[in-house]
């Protein structure tokens, strides 16, 4: 589903004058770092641009329908040549305060918006006015306002564009899984551009001591509540949990647009682990290690070529793993380190890619 930033214009990319008027390209003054964010986000991220604004005030009534002011074309010419473009310029041109449901916070003239091929959950209304703010609890989108006043329900207040790129770019590929069973019910909150921050509770200490190795070294930030039917076995806990962190990075990673798709190899004391991934769309695991004990901590050592198994299927990955080495304890810990790091390369954007890493252009 695609992402949606709804962005305002006279305030927000460029400074408003004392008489509202951009009439003038002398008076057309960028918004300080709007150009090189917005920039930055057309580059890294995948999020759809459409500005959207009232236009009380500027004169157009003396221009020709869908004709800008020559201050409108340099704006809109700037931000090409830094790659920055609107699918859509969303302009109302009714000339009246009065609340009509084509001027915002109305959404009548982005009715399209409104419909499955949207994520708006996950989308922003970027704007200077409160009625900004409004049109995104209209939307059911999240509003980012810049604005000193912090009292008008926003999700985010700031007047720095840097933090603008670092609050939609903390919420571009996250994934919030809830899977119910009558064995489990297990919830993932998932997002791979964090810093490795994790809180995870299964049940199984050593689990998830492995689980917060995962998140330490593919650097997603990963919180895991898992409530299974433990004093029957580990099986149903462990395998919920992979197929529900699976889908969180099948969620997560959306078209997979610019990202490496591929990644690892890790020493750790005795232990050399391979772990090998592609995020292909199709399941697959070759499982290459021999455990000489029953058990490791409260995990028995069958169940981790079945969690791997299980979040192969769940995520759509190849996954090979190979490890060998003498401690026990190493070499899964080892095995689950390189499955970080494995993921951490595979999901890493290339920004020189805009398309999918296949020749295929979908995977």
């Amino acid at each position: 589903m695609k992402k949606v930033l709804f962005i305002d214009r006279d305030g927000t990319i460029i400074i408003e004058p004392e008489d509202e008027q951009i009439d003038s390209l002398e008076k057309l003054e960028f918004y300080p770092k709007a150009i090189s964010v917005l920039s930055k986000i057309a580059k890294e991220l995948d999020y759809i641009l459409v500005m959207v604004t009232n236009q009380d005030g500027l004169g157009t009534e003396s221009f020709p329908e869908n004709t800008f002011y020559p201050a409108q074309n340099k704006m809109l010419t700037t931000l090409k040549n830094e790659g920055v473009e609107f699918v859509e310029i969303i302009i109302d041109k009714s000339f009246s305060h009065e609340n009509l449901p084509t001027r915002k916070p109305g959404i009548a003239l982005l009715s399209k918006y409104i419909s499955g091929d949207y994520d708006l959950a996950n989308s922003y209304v970027i704007g200077d006015r409160i009625t900004d703010v409004q049109l995104a609890k209209n939307l059911g989108t999240k509003s980012i306002y810049l604005n000193k006043d912090i009292n008008n329900g926003a999700t985010h207040t700031t007047l720095d564009w840097d933090e603008i790129f670092d609050e939609i770019k903390r919420d571009y590929r996250t994934a919030n899984i809830v899977r119910k069973t009558k064995e489990t019910v297990i919830e993932v909150e998932l997002n791979l551009d964090g810093k490795g921050k994790h809180s995870i509770n299964t049940g199984l200490h050593f689990f998830d001591h492995m689980l917060a190795q995962l998140s330490q070294h593919s650097l997603c930030d990963i919180n895991i509540t898992a409530k299974g039917d433990l004093e029957v076995d580990e099986h149903h806990t462990i395998e919920d949990t992979a197929i529900a962190l699976g889908e969180a990075f099948l969620s997560a990673l959306g078209d997979k647009k610019k990202i490496e798709r591929y990644g690892f190899m890790l020493p750790m004391d005795d232990i050399i682990a391979n772990v090998a991934i592609d995020f292909s769309g199709r399941s697959w695991l070759q499982w290459k290690v021999k455990f000489k004990r029953e058990l490791i901590g409260d995990v028995p050592t069958e169940m981790f070529s079945h969690f791997f198994k299980s979040f192969s299927d769940a995520a759509k990955c190849n996954l090979y793993i190979k490890a060998k080495g003498e401690n026990e304890h190493h070499k899964i810990e080892a095995i689950f380190k390189a499955f970080g790091r494995s993921i951490k390369q595979a999901v890493s954007k290339n920004t020189s890619n805009a398309d999918v890493p296949s020749t295929k252009g979908i995977i």
